[in-house]
């Protein structure tokens, strides 16, 4: 490992420069496929809001439409994309200088996280400051609608509404922080060849093949969501806006899909004239005949509307089997089958305890005049929320059996630890 501490802080920086900007460009093409980039002068801006909002990071709306108007605006969402292509490029730049290592020392690997961490709250601070802009929006729909709002113009100051976006500095700079050192943590975990300290070997066996499985798992649907898009963008057109869902937003339906497919749910509501940006199954489900209350997005309710939706759960099961035996090849082979299963389990639960509460969506936009109408009568609101407890304990169930299955399956395969029966240097 490097001793030489003007190295050390290079190859920190490296890890955290290399983790922005390949959000940063992931962020820029997705709301480029938008149409995002024909925005009057606030595209940079929008893409810096973005990469703050995929490390966690809170962007508050504002609105302004003048003393007898009123806005309102929210939004609560993490470009899952952009999350896991920063997480991927930081966690891997931040192992590389390490993988020649077999051992590390007590406090180097501290040493180097604290270098990483003190570094990327320092350039988020100064995305933050980035992240701001204002536009204003354009009321008029005609000559007579253009030529009454310019007359009421004055009167009202809301002819021409402005919204704009800011970056709520503390708790950006809290998440951020929960959002890099559990990117550390997560890379620590998965990686096989990494050097842990000394105290810390024991935890080696039970669980770096579980994340390493769970990581699987998790871009195994993430790969599949992909092709999907791909041929979806191919052959029924509208290729800008999948894209832009690739590129955005792609983990927050995948990731979902894994949820329901396990038998968990999610709740929510979709009203307005704006929907998710997801398939158009779940902006279904999500609007309710009478406009009142949740909706309930599980097996059942997204194949009331389109029966495939039942291969989510085949799909589940078996993707999870394969990781089981990933996990299991890839442990010693002393462990035994009821230790492969009691892994996965509490893996599994873990995973979707962190997964699902980051597919939570809340967006809502109003504007009134004159106090005629509500703030959603011109405008309109977007909610989805997952049932994280239940999610997570139906995990611990499917991480049981699927930990055991995958661990019988692997048995013919030869692991570490293995001793041939004949081997005549056996005791």
């Amino acid at each position: 490992m490097s001793s030489h501490p003007a190295r050390a802080w290079a190859e920190a920086l490296a890890a955290v420069l290399a983790g922005f900007l390949a959000m940063a460009v992931t962020a820029a093409l997705g709301l480029w496929a938008a149409g995002a980039a024909d925005l009057p002068g606030g595209f940079p801006s929008v893409v810096a809001a973005v990469v703050v909002m995929a490390v966690g990071g809170q962007v508050d709306l504002s609105g302004d439409a003048g003393a007898l108007a009123g806005t309102d605006a929210e939004l609560t969402a993490m470009p899952l994309t952009v999350t896991l292509v920063g997480a991927l490029v930081t966690g891997f730049c931040f192992l590389r200088p390490l993988r020649h290592h077999a051992v590390a020392r007590p406090h180097e690997l501290p040493a180097r996280a604290a270098r990483t961490v003190v570094l990327w709250l320092a350039a988020l601070a100064g995305l933050s400051a980035l992240a701001r802009h204002d536009f204003r929006i354009t009321i008029g729909g005609g000559e007579e609608q253009d030529a009454l709002a310019d007359l009421f113009g004055d009167l009202l100051e809301a002819a021409n509404p402005t919204v704009g976006f800011r970056t709520d500095l503390g708790p950006t700079l809290f998440f951020g922080l929960l959002w890099i050192l559990g990117v550390l943590l997560v890379a620590l975990l998965v990686s096989r060849r990494t050097p842990l300290p000394p105290r810390f070997v024991r935890y080696h066996e039970p669980v770096r093949p579980a994340a390493f499985a769970m990581l699987l798992l998790l871009l195994a649907y993430v790969l599949i969501g992909l092709v999907v898009g791909v041929v979806v963008a191919a052959t029924r057109g509208h290729a800008a806006e999948t894209l832009a869902v690739l590129l955005l937003g792609l983990p927050n339906v995948t990731w979902l899909a894994l949820g329901v497919g396990i038998g968990g749910s999610w709740e929510g509501r979709a009203e307005g004239p704006f929907g998710l940006p997801m398939p158009q199954i779940l902006d279904s489900v999500l609007r309710t005949p009478d406009g009142a209350g949740l909706s309930t997005v599980d097996l059942s309710s997204l194949a009331a509307h389109d029966g495939r939706a039942w291969w989510l759960l085949p799909i589940a099961a078996a993707l999870l089997i394969g990781a089981a035996f990933v996990a299991a090849v890839r442990s010693p082979a002393r462990i035994r089958l009821w230790q492969h299963a009691v892994h996965l389990g509490i893996a599994f639960a873990l995973t979707l305890l962190v997964v699902a509460p980051v597919t939570l969506v809340e967006a809502r936009f109003g504007l009134s005049i004159l106090g005629i109408g509500d703030l959603g009568s011109l405008g309109g609101e977007v909610l989805l929320r997952p049932h994280v407890w239940k999610t997570a304990g139906l995990a611990l169930l499917w991480g049981l059996v699927a930990g055991f299955l995958g661990a019988l399956l692997a048995r013919p395969v030869r692991r570490r630890g293995e001793v041939d029966a004949k081997d005549p240097k056996k005791p």
